[in-house]
C-alpha cells in the first residue's frame, strides 16, 4: 500500500513539473509565412483574387491565419516595379509572386528572392529562363500556351461570323510578353486568311489613338490581348465594340461576364492551383531551378449571349452548346 501511495505521489509530481517546461518543449505554434504578391497593376491580383486565394488554400495557405501576404501595386507605372519589389525584400518575405512579365523582370533584376510568376508570357521567349524543364536558380511558374491557344481564339471569331476577313489587334506595345502574345496572333491570323490592324498601345491615352484608327478603317471583328493595361480600359473596348456591332474575344472569362462577347483561355483555377503548388514546395524548402514550370491543361469558353444580341448576331447553336458558360 505504501508503494502504491510513493508512485502516485511521483505521478502527481510529474503533472505538476510539467507546468514548469519550457513553452519551447510544449505545443509548437503553426508557423507563419511571409510571402509577397507584386502586380504591374492594381494592389493585390485584382481579377483573379479569388483564384489565387483558392490556389493557395487548396496546398494550406490561409492569410491571417498561417500566411502573411505583404502585397504591391505599381497602378501601370512599370517604372516603380524595381522598388515596390526592393520593398518586398526589405519586408523578409521568403518568396515573390509576380504578375505579368515586367513585374517578373523587376523582382528578378530588384532581389535574390524565389519568385513564382504568372501571365508573364512565354518565359523562354522573352528570356526569363532557359528551360522550363530546368528553369532558372530564381524564377518558376505558369508557363504561357499563346502559341496553342491563339489559334482556336480567331477560329471562334470566324465561327461566330463566318463572313470575317479583318480583325482589329490591341495589345500592350510595352510589354515584350505581350508583343509575343500578339505576333502569336498574327501568324494564327494569317494562317486563317485573316488581315490584321495592330494596334499597339502604351498608356491609357493611347486607347483614344486605337479608337480613332479602328475608326477610320473599321475591322470586322477585334482581339484583345489581355494584360494589366489593356484589361483597365476593357470597357472603352466594349463600348466600341456596341457601337459599331463588332464581335470581339479576349483571354480571361471574367471579360465576358463584364461584357465582353466572348473569352477563350486559361481555367484560372486549375492555373493558381498549379501555382500554389509551386508556392508550397518552395516554401517546404525546394528551390526554384528544381521545379519546372507548369503547363496549364484547361481551358475556358465562355459566351456573352446578352453582348451577342446587342450588337445583332444570332450565335451559333454549335457555339452554345461547345461554351462552358453562357451569359444570359
Amino acid at each position: 500500500m505504501s508503494e502504491r501511495r510513493a508512485n502516485r505521489r511521483e505521478f502527481i509530481a510529474g503533472i505538476g513539473g510539467a507546468a514548469a517546461w519550457p513553452l519551447s518543449l510544449r505545443a509548437q505554434p503553426a508557423k507563419v509565412y511571409r510571402i509577397g504578391l507584386l502586380n504591374s497593376g492594381g494592389l493585390g491580383a485584382g481579377p483573379f483574387e479569388a483564384s489565387f486565394l483558392r490556389g493557395l488554400a487548396n496546398h494550406g495557405y490561409t492569410p491571417g491565419k498561417n500566411l502573411v501576404l505583404e502585397r504591391r501595386g505599381a497602378e501601370g507605372h512599370s517604372d516603380r516595379l524595381p522598388q515596390l519589389a526592393a520593398e518586398l525584400a526589405a519586408s523578409k518575405v521568403e518568396l515573390l509572386i509576380a504578375l505579368g512579365y515586367p513585374t517578373v523582370l523587376a523582382a528578378k533584376q530588384a532581389t535574390g528572392l524565389p519568385i513564382v510568376e504568372f501571365s508573364a508570357g512565354d518565359p523562354v521567349a522573352t528570356g526569363l529562363t532557359d528551360s522550363l524543364a530546368r528553369p532558372s536558380a530564381q524564377v518558376t511558374g505558369i508557363s504561357d500556351v499563346s502559341a496553342e491557344v491563339t489559334p482556336k481564339r480567331l477560329q471562334l471569331l470566324k465561327q461566330f461570323s463566318p463572313s470575317l476577313r479583318r480583325v482589329a489587334m490591341l495589345w500592350n506595345a510595352d510589354d515584350l510578353a505581350m508583343t509575343l502574345r500578339y505576333k502569336a496572333a498574327e501568324v494564327g491570323a494569317q494562317a486563317l486568311g485573316l488581315s490584321v490592324q495592330p494596334l499597339g498601345v502604351r498608356e491609357p491615352a493611347d486607347f483614344d489613338h486605337a479608337l480613332e484608327a479602328m475608326n477610320r478603317e473599321l475591322p470586322d471583328a477585334i482581339l484583345m490581348v489581355s494584360d494589366p493595361l489593356t484589361n483597365l480600359n476593357r470597357k472603352v473596348v466594349f463600348e466600341f465594340a456596341a457601337a459599331h456591332r463588332l464581335p470581339g474575344i479576349y483571354e480571361y472569362d471574367f471579360i465576358a461576364r463584364d461584357g465582353g462577347l466572348m473569352s477563350y483561355g486559361l481555367d484560372l483555377d486549375e492555373s493558381f492551383d498549379l501555382l500554389g503548388g509551386l508556392v508550397d514546395r518552395i516554401l517546404k524548402g525546394a528551390k526554384p531551378a528544381e521545379l519546372p514550370f507548369e503547363q496549364p491543361t484547361r481551358f475556358r469558353f465562355v459566351l456573352n449571349l446578352k453582348t451577342a444580341k446587342s450588337i445583332g448576331f444570332e450565335v451559333p447553336t454549335t457555339m452554345l452548346a461547345s461554351a462552358d458558360e453562357v451569359i444570359e
